[in-house]
């Protein structure tokens, strides 16, 4: 007899900090008496304590959700001919087979160790007489923790490696074999329904968004069973994997994989739609955010992620992976670094420091899908970032990274923390977001308009009167594909850059589809902006080959509302910190004038016109802009999801499971989809 070692293994001790001012000395319960670690909730918790922090430092940091946001028909990634995005562009059969087997192992050791503290808690006599009683304690909360985070891992695992080993936590095993998918998420999803009762709502029991809660628990059934009734690409080489599964196929057979989703998918469906409403009704102190309370700005939408900036928990998050500032062992702050708006700063003492800046951001969508009144696109694009000697500048659509790479996300941004972390990159204390309220509100009017419910644009328009500020803009009465279709766009500039739009597009089916229709209005953008200088929208707006700036002094550097009658206000949400202020890194600011004053960037202004001529005689520049695009088409091409060739294609997304895992199977597992084997 053998262990599954490779699934299994974890450290003995991790330091972690959960909350930002409590450090943990966490052990694995492998390493220490059972007896101790359940001796009360607080030690407990401790071992839950590194299941987060394992998750968060060896399953999500740098491993398979690096590419969740930049594989889509709104994201992408800045830089050409890079390894980093072969599974977002559809080409993971590229990948070395042990690409990602970090985070592979690290899914495995966490719910393994949540497993076993489940395990514990079950037998526990306070535990039990709490259940008998039906009393929500802190032991109650703690089981279904513990089973919250063994689903949630076995749900990761799923989605991004697809069937998987299942049921082996905490056993000794010599023999073992892949499990079907929809198996464990039938599995999973009766685990937590157990587990739902028995914890605390988000605000009670000291539980806030960044631990699991009943809330989270809710809205983590309805994504699992809106996974299983989803479209997604699934194995036509193991025979009898599936069992007495019937599927809806779309599409082409390839690969040895193809593009269906179960038949009996409505029954999910309903599932999600029970759960998703039982998150609302379950928010406890969460909930959308509706209003702004701070007198520089009034932008309610933006004030979710100004939350982040200010290191705390947002009201409208249900869950938040915890950072501390500074960095230590499994804190440190990755998100706005791979993220965020980008600088070309130091990595450290710069002003700001260093954003790599992978998340950039289709410009399609910026310029054609955003209405200019959505108080949503200036908070989620960004078209300046940042020099790090204290001066705002303008992004450039060159591959590379940092300033260059195209424009990006501007949901994080270290310009907006007060003050900013200047010590050093990747350490600023901004927690990872993982679910918020719009994103469960907006999950549940998709199930409702697959089910047929009319009822779904009104959930939409809830979303839709915060970003607009009225209901001027609120969507008439929708049905059947239009219906459906409005809600996806909706989650698609709601979620925008937050990891979700690559899993909508598989699930609605249209993956491919939307691949090959991004790519074709990519290419019709750049022929118009190198044959006519510019590319217009449906909307009206217009990319142009070239825009027009200067650098100007604002009385309060750092950019709140969009003012459209000032260039260096529009478009709104950017410009930079008061470094001057900061001593840390004064002396790295450089000159007075901090601020770009953008002319032209949403309609054509043709060079040697009398307006450029104008525009020159006040000291603007012409820049490149859209023209760049043009010289690096190339890059662009094979950066949006060039591994989609026809809309038949199945979309290939998964990681491949890691060489170790293959071998000692006995020949019952290998990698599907035409990825690597060993």
């Amino acid at each position: 007899m053998k262990s599954l070692k490779y699934l299994i293994a974890i450290a003995v001790c991790i330091t972690f900090t959960q909350c930002k001012e409590d450090f943990l000395d966490a052990k694995s319960p492998s390493a220490v008496d059972d007896e101790f670690v359940t001796s009360t909730p607080a030690e407990t918790y401790k071992i839950l304590s590194w299941c987060y922090a394992n998750y968060r430092q060896n399953s999500v940091m740098g491993t398979y959700r690096w590419n969740d946001p930049i594989g889509s028909d709104a994201e992408l990634y800045p830089e050409d001919n890079s390894s980093n995005n072969l599974n977002a562009i559809l080409r993971p059969d590229l990948l070395p087979i042990d690409a990602v087997a970090g985070g592979f192992n690290g899914l495995y050791a966490s719910l393994k160790s949540a497993a076993k503290v489940a395990e514990l808690i079950a037998e526990k006599a306070p535990f039990k007489e709490d259940v008998a009683a039906g009393r929500t304690s802190d032991w109650t909360h703690l089981y279904g923790e513990a089973l919250t985070m063994r689903a949630f891992c076995y749900f990761e695992l799923v989605k991004h490696f697809g069937d998987v080993p299942y049921g082996y936590e905490n056993k000794a095993v010599d023999d073992y074999s892949l499990s079907s998918r929809f198996v464990i998420y039938d599995n999973l999803i009766e685990d937590l329904k157990k587990a739902e009762p028995l914890m605390y709502k988000i605000g009670e029991g000291g539980i806030n968004a960044e631990r699991f809660s009943k809330t989270f628990c809710n809205a983590l059934i309805g994504q699992i069973a809106l996974a299983s009734g989803g479209y997604q690409t699934i194995r036509t080489d193991v025979p009898d994997l599936y069992g007495s599964l019937t599927f809806i196929k779309k599409g082409n057979e390839a690969s040895k994989c193809v593009y269906a989703r179960r038949s009996d998918y409505l029954n999910y469906y309903q599932i999600a739609k029970t759960y998703f409403q039982k998150a609302i009704d379950n928010k406890g102190t969460a909930g959308l955010i509706t209003s702004d309370n701070r007198s520089v700005a009034n932008n309610p939408f933006q004030r979710h992620f100004q939350y982040f900036h200010d290191l705390q928990v947002s009201p409208e998050s249900i869950f938040e992976l915890g950072n501390i500032q500074g960095g230590q062992t499994l804190t440190t702050s990755e998100y706005s670094y791979a993220f965020g708006r980008p600088s070309d700063g130091g990595s450290n003492n710069a002003a700001p420091t260093k954003v790599f800046a992978a998340l950039r951001i289709m410009p399609t969508v910026y310029y054609g899908e955003y209405s200019n009144a959505d108080k949503r696109r200036d908070v989620s694009v960004a078209v300046t970032g940042s020099n790090g000697d204290g001066n705002e500048k303008m992004i450039s659509f060159i591959p590379g990274n940092k300033i260059t790479g195209g424009i990006s996300t501007n949901k994080w941004d270290d310009n907006r923390m007060n003050p900013p972390f200047v010590a050093s990159q990747r350490n600023s204390g901004m927690n990872w977001p993982m679910l918020r309220m719009a994103d469960v509100i907006l999950m549940l009017a998709e199930v409702k308009a697959e089910l047929g419910e009319s009822d779904a644009i009104d959930l939409v328009n809830q979303i839709r009167q915060r970003a607009f500020g009225n209901s001027a803009n609120n969507l008439g009465a929708l049905a059947g594909q239009a219906l459906k279709d409005a809600v996806l766009q909706e989650r698609k500039l709601e979620l925008l850059g937050e990891g979700t739009r690559r899993w909508d597009m598989i699930r609605s089916g249209n993956f491919s589809e939307r691949a090959i229709a991004i790519q074709q209005e990519m290419t019709t953008m750049i022929s118009n902006i190198r044959t006519q200088g510019y590319h217009r929208f449906a909307n009206g707006n217009e990319i142009p080959a070239y825009v027009w700036t200067r650098m100007v002094n604002l009385p309060n550097p750092l950019t709140y509302d969009a003012d459209i009658t000032n260039p260096a206000l529009y478009p709104g949400w950017r410009g930079q910190y008061n470094y001057s202020t900061l001593a840390a890194v004064s002396s790295k600011v450089v000159g007075t004038n901090h601020n770009v004053a953008i002319q032209g960037l949403f309609r054509y202004i043709a060079p040697g016109s009398a307006e450029a001529v104008l525009l020159q005689s006040q000291g603007y520049v012409r820049t490149n802009w859209g023209i760049d695009i043009v010289s690096f088409e190339a890059a662009y091409k094979r950066n949006t999801l060039s591994g989609i060739t026809s809309a038949g294609d199945p979309p290939r997304y998964y990681w491949p499971l890691p060489s170790e895992t293959i071998r000692q199977s006995k020949g019952k597992v290998t990698n599907g989809y035409g990825l690597a084997q060993p």
